[in-house]
């Protein structure tokens, strides 16, 4: 099998998109797990484009490990980049499982997306027992084995919990990550962030995502970043979220509105052979 598909990424956080609106080509859990390795094409989710007669597109998106995913901001800001010059448009309208996406193109590669309202009651994250959801409780340890307690969780179209630390460098995410993203308490498992409080305007973050492991970047883990610090009135209503290779720009309108927006990759052509 032979299909022509697109790279992208954002801050390094990278897709590979399969557009299937013409013609729609079944791929199976295992194909998707081969296609998202390293060792072949590689990425941290995979993307399907769809017909859609109302929007622009419909979009799937699935995680390394081939499960599905509800959201992936840094994904549909790509893919409404690459729409919009197709067609032209400033504004890209995306349907995915989670809720509809506006997204507007800016100058030079910089897309931003609004991501909706989060959810913040326990019943919404999900997780099994009513608990304050900004403060769950959870113990994590830093590389010196001391102890943390915390996790603000926090739903923008998957579930997050974010972690506020002294010193992220100190913790290892790739620890951490997994240990959090299979606990009980999350029947649908959960994206793990952990962050630091620069400023009132900043926080830099090290990001988990559930099925796809350590990324260099993850758009709802900073909007669900984002929504944690302000609710914890560690942060205005615009932050910047820094990873590794940049940063994203958050703000929060006074309908409580998530608004995206960072930078995309350069459109790259590819041809997956199956």
């Amino acid at each position: 099998m032979d299909i022509k598909a697109y790279k992208m990424d954002s801050l390094g956080n990278d897709f590979v998109i399969i557009d299937q609106r013409n013609k729609i080509t079944k791929l199976s859990k295992e194909e998707i797990v081969k296609i998202c390795n390293r060792n072949f094409i590689g990425c941290d989710q995979l993307i399907i484009i769809k017909k859609n007669k109302e929007l622009d597109a419909s979009l799937e998106f699935f995680n390394s490990d081939g499960s599905a995913s509800g959201a992936c901001g840094n994904g549909t800001r790509c893919v409404a980049y690459l729409l919009s010059k197709e067609n032209n448009k400033k504004e890209i309208i995306l349907w995915t499982s989670s809720s509809i996406l506006k997204s507007k193109i800016l100058n030079n590669n910089i897309v931003e997306t609004n991501i909706g309202v989060s959810k913040i009651q326990w019943n919404e994250i999900p997780i099994n027992e009513n608990k304050n959801t900004k403060n769950l409780g959870i113990k994590i340890f830093d590389n010196n084995n001391n102890e943390h307690i915390g996790g603000t969780a926090v739903n923008v179209g998957n579930p997050h919990v974010i972690f506020f630390v002294k010193n992220i460098e100190n913790y290892n995410i790739k620890k951490i990550g997994p240990s959090v993203e299979n606990n009980k308490l999350f029947p649908e498992k959960c994206n793990v962030t952990i962050a630091k409080i620069i400023n009132d305007n900043l926080i830099k973050v090290k990001v988990w995502e559930r099925g796809a492991g350590q990324t260099k970047a993850c758009g709802t883990a900073a909007c669900a970043t984002a929504v944690a610090g302000n609710i914890n009135n560690y942060v205005k209503e615009k932050v910047d979220v820094e990873f590794e290779l940049g940063r994203l720009s958050i703000y929060i309108d006074e309908k409580k509105n998530i608004h995206m927006k960072g930078p995309v990759s350069k459109i790259k052509e590819i041809d997956i052979k199956l």
